[in-house]
């Protein structure tokens, strides 16, 4: 084989893609993914247009990610750069939600929620809009190129490329003050970035829901390989009922008129037409099956229309396929989701969103960092006196000014005082002015008679003057420092 075969399209290296178009059909998971959808898009676009008062000294924009003053902010919820381990909890619990879903459904995710589905579904509505249903749209395809097509075609592609425009627009939302960025944006004076970003995003979306589609899912995403590692033989995945469909009759009459033994199944492709990924799931479990359950409402249209059972394509686990091939019942669906490995996910899940909120609930707004001088480390003053310095960073995380009292505890012969103040005037405590929702910077000094060699820890303390005796900002913060001699 050349070089060539690589690239030669003749060469059977690769399939060439054919083209998908579903039917519309109506039914429960049709209606659930309506709702689905709606939700998912309704939540990414107006999010960042709720207002939330957070006083005058902090954003008012309800879900912010401000990188410039690094703070990420969720309503009542403040996240600083310290804090990121909250970040990191809601990640895990967004893995490990998915691992939940997955063992009790499969790939629902895949079928209801992830963007890729969203946003290829919320397309494929417009061109069903411009185009027709399934047949137009083959027929409109298989069609040589007319004024009419062309005019089609551009409509539908305009109208793609505002979604895809929103979609870029709204994720820069995100990241700043959204009718302040929104002006910028439009009158050419925001940032590069954001007009990098909407580019970008504006062109995968445009290519990726418009014309790779079920591309994504079965070529590019992971997880179609990685669920096999979360599902086990009690998850519940799209199925055929063979053993009820087979032997198929070609059409109803067919199957009327038909001796002996037939299946349920007429082979009407019903399944197979509404299916986003063009998949035929009466072969079996596949890579392209997103377990959306478009081919449930279509089986159940049919078999209604025929006054046979529903359920010849229905949401089964392996072992309910080997119960119902041996003549038993099926499982409840209650009971199959609430089983011991659900159950631990669902438990582990839930712990971690329980311990986030306790902690944060808990948390005190006030905190201090510390950072000894070394050079030198130990200063002796004009009357015999050691004096050793630190550089302080006191946070305040509310939203508004704060009166605090640094305070010694331990070193009873010390005094301190800070790099605003005079030595005249140290004592055992000093009183700070911090500022709002930011770091306050402070170069403290501490002095005390000389003494044997060596350290003496102390604590020192920071004790909010301004609020509610036995509330929790009153709570302060604590260092435990040492004080040299030498």
């Amino acid at each position: 084989m050349s070089a060539l075969d690589f690239i030669n399209p003749n060469s059977g290296l690769y399939k060439k893609r054919d083209p998908v178009f579903p039917r519309v059909i109506n039914g429960r998971f049709r209606r659930l993914k309506w709702l689905v959808m709606l939700l998912c898009l309704a939540v990414y676009y107006i999010t960042p247009w709720i207002r939330w008062d957070r006083g005058q000294y902090a954003p008012d924009q309800a879900v912010l990610i401000d990188m410039a003053n690094r703070r990420f902010y969720m309503f009542d919820i403040e996240i600083w750069p310290q804090e990121f381990y909250y970040i990191a909890g809601l990640l895990i619990m967004a893995g490990i939600g998915l691992f939940l879903v997955t063992s009790a459904v499969g790939r629902a995710w895949c079928g209801f929620a992830c963007p890729q589905t969203v946003w290829t579904d919320l397309y494929q509505h417009v061109e069903r809009w411009i185009d027709g249903d399934r047949n137009a749209q083959i027929k409109m395809n298989n069609a040589p190129w007319t004024a009419s097509k062309l005019g089609r075609r551009l409509s539908k592609w305009s109208i793609w490329l505002l979604i895809a425009l929103a979609t870029g627009g709204a994720w820069i939302f995100y990241f700043a003050d959204a009718p302040t960025l929104a002006a910028q944006f439009a009158a050419g004076d925001a940032p590069f970035v954001a007009y990098a970003t909407v580019g970008v995003l504006t062109f995968t979306t445009f290519a990726l829901g418009g014309f790779m589609r079920e591309q994504v899912c079965i070529y590019m995403c992971p997880w179609p390989r990685i669920q096999t590692a979360m599902l086990d033989e009690k998850s519940l995945i799209v199925t055929y009922r063979d053993w009820r469909g087979e032997p198929r009759t070609q059409g109803v009459k067919k199957a009327a008129t038909a001796g002996g033994k037939v299946g349920d199944c007429i082979d009407c492709n019903a399944c197979v037409a509404v299916c986003p990924t063009g998949v035929d799931i009466r072969q079996g479990p596949q890579l392209g099956c997103i377990n959306c359950g478009l081919c449930v409402d279509a089986c159940d249209e049919v078999m209604t229309k025929l006054n046979r059972p529903r359920g010849l394509i229905d949401f089964l686990n392996l072992d309910d396929q080997a119960n119902e091939r041996a003549g038993a019942k099926p499982v409840p669906v209650l009971k199959t989701l609430l089983r011991p490995r659900t159950l631990i996910y669902f438990a582990v899940w839930g712990s971690i969103g329980l311990f986030m909120l306790f902690t944060l609930g808990e948390r005190a707004r006030l905190a201090i960092d510390s950072a000894q001088d070394r050079n030198p480390m130990v200063v002796t003053m004009s009357d015999g006196q050691v004096r050793n310095g630190w550089t302080l960073k006191l946070r305040n995380m509310q939203g508004r000014p704060r009166t605090v009292a640094l305070t010694m505890a331990g070193l009873p012969d010390g005094r301190l005082w800070t790099d605003a103040m005079d030595r005249r005037d140290a004592a055992r405590s000093v009183t700070l002015q911090l500022a709002p929702d930011a770091t306050t910077k402070v170069h403290l000094y501490v002095v005390a008679p000389r003494g044997p060699a060596g350290e003496t820890p102390f604590t020192l303390v920071a004790k909010p003057l301004d609020e509610v005796a036995g509330s929790r900002d009153a709570r302060g913060a604590a260092r435990n420092l040492k004080f040299v001699r030498q």
